[in-house]
Order: structure tokens, then sequence, then C-alpha cells
């Protein structure tokens, strides 16, 4: 019986035996990486589209309570200023609220990294370091 398959683990194989195991070995290896940056991804995707609903949902609902504030905060300040001073306080308040939000937002943006399959690039490194090592000996 000839092949490969019978061989005693103490054989020596051939080149191009070893060329051809090195190569099915990389091209798995490559594809179970690439499945796991889809999987990270697509799950790191469904947490956004959910956390972005929720965040959106709570910015109308904060929305129409700022109003109610705001006209709450003005009916107040009437009872002892003209209600167009009143009005115009409360207005000048809500930019200088506006602007500090503007401005912290920007910053957070400004620190935020692209969204990338962090797990999968790690392992990926991982894997091409071991290579070269065993490449080296």
């Amino acid at each position: 019986m000839t092949g490969t398959m019978n061989r005693r683990p103490d054989e020596q194989h051939s080149v191009g035996e070893l060329v051809g195991q090195a190569t099915e070995q990389l091209s798995e290896l490559v594809r179970q990486e690439v499945r796991l940056a889809k999987q990270e991804l697509t799950e790191k995707g469904r947490r956004a589209g959910r956390g972005g609903g929720l965040l959106g949902a709570a910015g109308a609902v904060a929305y129409v309570g700022l109003m109610a504030l705001s006209a709450t905060g003005a009916a107040a300040l009437s009872l002892v200023l003209p209600v167009w001073a009143a009005a115009l306080i409360v207005t000048a308040v809500l930019f200088v609220v506006a602007a500090v939000l503007a401005k912290t937002g920007r910053a957070q943006l400004g620190r935020a990294t692209p969204p990338m399959p962090a797990e999968a690039l790690d392992s990926v490194r991982a894997d091409v370091d071991e290579i070269k090592e065993r490449a080296h000996r």
C-alpha cells in the first residue's frame, strides 16, 4: 500500500506534500479569520443599531420634555419680569446648553475609533507571528 495515508509517522514527506499541506492549512486559517471578522462586525453592527434606535427615541422624548420645561421656566420668570424678558432668558440658557453639548459631542467624535474587528485582527497578527517564527526554524 502506498500513499500518504498509509505512511508511518516517522517517515519523511516530500517537499511537494509539505507545501501542499501548508497551502491547505493557510487557506483554512484565512477562511476562519474571515469568518471571525464577519461574525464580530455583524454583532457590533447589531448592537450599534439597537443603541442608535434607543438613543433616537430618548432624544425625541427629551426634546418634548425640554420644550415643556422651557415653557414652565418662561411662565415662572414672567411672574417677576415682562413675558418677553422671561422668554429671552430661557432661550439664551437653551442656546448655551446646546453649545456645550455640541462641543462635547464634537470632542467625542474626534476620539472615536473606526469600527474594526479587533479580536480578528489580533488573531491574524498572532498567526502571522507564529508563521514567521516557524519559518525561521
